[in-house]
């Protein structure tokens, strides 16, 4: 599977593995109620780079929303109730978020999904970020939902190793991927962010990936 079969026609769903699928445009209805939360939640949690258990820090901004947030440190990476910049619980995840992330679940066949955590990641131009699981969570029955916003990327997802070819899938800003089932812990990644602009998001790319972590 290459860009090149993608650029003509976008179908409702693109499978992409047993339990995976990209949901092109699935989110754009939400964006009006949507992207002004976003902003007023990243103004009042500015979105920080964290460091990595290697002590690098990351060129991906993040914050959070929900009972549960990703944070990632010296010590290793995992979740926190409250933000480790202010020592506030993460403000809790709104209807709207759910209801779109549920929906997004059901139509790739994951039904009664219900998030407890969502990471708010912020790409600038020149940031990326490399092949890795989700495996900090403690229940794998539940599904990943990925929304991106704003500029467009090229989303990796590899499979069980991460030698494994990932396939390339051009996401624009409203598409939604969900993965769960036997490709829940799938290695996943985002190529280098080129630049550009966009009319909503400015020179960014917003992306929110919601899961159940507690």
């Amino acid at each position: 599977m290459t860009t090149d079969l993608f650029t003509e026609q976008r179908p409702d769903v693109i499978q992409l593995a047993a339990g995976a699928c990209w949901l092109p445009g699935f989110a754009l209805p939400a964006m009006d109620t949507l992207w002004p939360y976003l902003q007023q939640h990243l103004a009042s949690n500015p979105p920080q780079r964290m460091m990595t258990p290697m002590g690098y820090f990351m060129s991906v901004q993040t914050s959070s929303l929900g009972s549960l947030g990703w944070v990632s440190d010296a010590q290793g990476y995992g979740y926190s109730a409250t933000n480790p910049v202010t020592g506030e619980p993460w403000a809790p995840l709104p209807d709207m978020i759910l209801q779109l992330a549920a929906a997004a679940a059901n139509k790739a066949g994951y039904a009664d999904f219900v998030p407890d955590s969502c990471l708010v990641n912020v790409y600038a131009p020149g940031s990326k970020m490399g092949l890795h699981q989700d495996k900090d969570e403690q229940d794998f029955s539940q599904p990943i939902v990925s929304v991106s916003l704003g500029l467009p990327a090229t989303f990796l997802f590899g499979g069980k190793t991460r030698s494994d070819k990932p396939v390339k899938i051009p996401l624009q800003h409203g598409d939604v991927v969900v993965w769960g089932g036997p490709s829940r812990r799938f290695y996943h990644g985002v190529n280098t962010i080129k630049p550009g602009m966009h009319p909503l998001t400015g020179n960014r790319r917003i992306n929110l990936t919601l899961r159940r972590a507690g």
